[in-house]
């Protein structure tokens, strides 16, 4: 059933384009209008309006006959930890990929500094800057409405000083619609989060592999393999629970040491590349998807590969434009009968004068 709003507008549509309808009142068609199905409805003036519904198979924001999806805060994922249940996270960096996050039900976004490198082309993740991951962050939370969303801040904006950490921590909150902030590092890193969380911003801690420091960790190498790194790792996460971090990444080490980790601490681990038993998982959307074109992370397992789905329906655009079969006729904006056999003599009169000219 139509709203009244709707059903006003497509009256006027239909009192505009229809000739039996025209010159009638909008009161006078809007309980046909209403009274229609939505395709009998929207047929009475074909593509007034310059779009149309999405797709049919879209996935709801709220599953037929369930309920309303409540949004994930950090009660909720304490909640989640105390009771076993695995938490989820995905990676975000614009409106469309934020959606397909908030539709997937995950618990958690992260907008990570991994954008530099999937989205933007780099290298690495240590060359974006706060303001471009503030574009990403405010994209990301004009889509994501249920999910708790986390911001990476990126390489030089929290380490040589706890104040600088704060400052940029707060940006990440006003400006970019953030609920927490992520930062990499252990032990060294304790005071810094201390200081961001004083603030009353909430830190996710991020252990092993640290992206942010390849170049000493000398590349994407497995941390924690032999004992005496894994008692570093250790004591890593219980300096940074100890300085109020929420939650802690931990990034390709060996699964016992992942796991012996998540037993000892009193809140949750998020594992990448971490054995299966840390108290949830995140992925790089565009490394599961087959979406990034260089490598696959051993650890990242491909739930489809939408590269090669992308790029075929591309070609089959390029190859209709050529063919001259798109646009069709449903791609095409109509124009009323009258109007359009007044526009046919207007261009039939400039031609007949023209040729005149010419004589």
């Amino acid at each position: 059933m139509y709203s009244v709003t709707i059903a006003h507008r497509t009256a006027s549509a239909a009192a505009r384009c229809t000739p039996a309808l025209r010159g009638a009142s909008v009161a006078a068609v809007v309980p046909a209008i209403r009274s229609a199905t939505p395709t009998a409805a929207a047929s009475v003036c074909l593509r007034h309006y310059s779009s149309r519904p999405p797709t049919a198979d879209a996935p709801a924001a709220t599953p037929a006959g369930g309920k309303p999806r409540k949004k994930v805060t950090l009660q909720t994922l304490a909640a989640m930890h105390r009771r076993g249940e695995k938490i989820t996270m995905l990676t975000a960096h614009d409106y469309p990929t934020a959606l397909f996050v908030d539709r997937a039900h995950a618990d958690t976004l992260l907008v990570g500094d991994s954008l530099a490198m999937v989205a933007l082309g780099m290298d690495s993740t240590v060359g974006v800057t706060v303001d471009e991951m503030l574009h990403h962050c405010k994209a990301v939370a004009r889509g994501a409405k249920h999910p708790f969303m986390v911001a990476d801040m990126p390489f030089g904006s929290y380490e040589a000083d706890p104040k600088l950490a704060v400052a940029n921590a707060a940006r990440f909150i006003k400006e970019g619609r953030m609920e927490a902030v992520k930062l990499e590092g252990g032990a060294d890193m304790a005071d810094t989060v201390r200081a961001i969380v004083r603030a009353g911003i909430p830190v996710l801690g991020h252990i092993g592999l640290t992206p942010q420091r390849l170049a000493m960790l000398g590349g994407f190498r497995v941390q924690g393999k032999s004992a005496a790194q894994a008692q570093l790792l250790i004591d890593d996460a219980l300096a940074l629970q100890a300085a109020g971090c929420f939650a802690i990444v931990i990034e390709a080490i060996p699964a016992p040491v992942a796991a012996h980790i998540t037993q000892i601490l009193q809140i949750p681990t998020i594992g990448i590349g971490a054995g299966a038993g840390t108290s949830g998982q995140v992925l790089v959307q565009q490394d599961m998807l087959g979406i990034f074109d260089r490598f696959v992370p051993k650890f990242c397992k491909q739930y489809a590969n939408l590269s090669a789905v992308t790029t075929e329906a591309l070609r089959a655009y390029c190859a209709e434009v050529k063919a001259g079969a798109f646009p069709a006729q449903e791609h095409t904006y109509p124009m009323p009968a009258d109007e359009q056999a007044k526009f046919e003599a207007m261009v039939a009169a400039h031609a007949a004068g023209k040729k005149s000219e010419s004589a």
